[in-house]
C-alpha cells in the first residue's frame, strides 16, 4: 500500500466516522437504542471515534516504517480537524433536521 492511499484512507475514515454519530440512531451504528441518542451521547462516541481513527493511522504508519513520535500539539491538531469534520453530520442532525425529528 502507498503512503498516499494511506494518507486518503485515514482521511475518508476520519470523514466517515466524524459523521457517524450524527447520521444514526443507534449507539456505534450497532446499538440499537430505545430512546433517541442526547448530544452528550454523540459527543462521546465522537471521542471513541477520533480515537479509533488515530488508532487507524497509527496502523498504516507502523506498516509503512516507523512510528514517528509526536507531541500534544499532533493531537490537538487532529481532533480539530476531526470535529470539522463532523460539522456537516451536526448541521443536519440539529440545525437542519430538528431535535425532535429523532425518528
Amino acid at each position: 500500500m502507498s503512503n498516499t492511499f494511506a494518507v486518503w484512507l485515514v482521511g475518508l475514515a476520519g470523514l466517515v466516522l466524524a459523521n457517524l454519530p450524527f447520521a444514526s440512531q443507534r449507539l456505534f451504528a450497532a446499538v440499537p437504542m430505545r430512546a433517541p441518542k442526547p448530544l452528550a451521547l454523540r459527543l462521546v462516541e465522537l471521542v471513541v471515534l477520533y480515537f479509533v481513527v488515530l488508532g487507524i493511522g497509527l496502523l498504516l504508519e507502523k506498516r509503512a516504517g516507523q512510528i514517528a513520535p509526536q507531541g500534544w500539539e499532533f493531537y490537538a491538531v487532529t481532533a480539530a480537524v476531526f470535529l470539522t469534520l463532523a460539522f456537516p453530520g451536526f448541521v443536519y442532525r440539529y440545525l437542519l433536521r430538528g431535535r425532535n425529528r429523532d425518528v
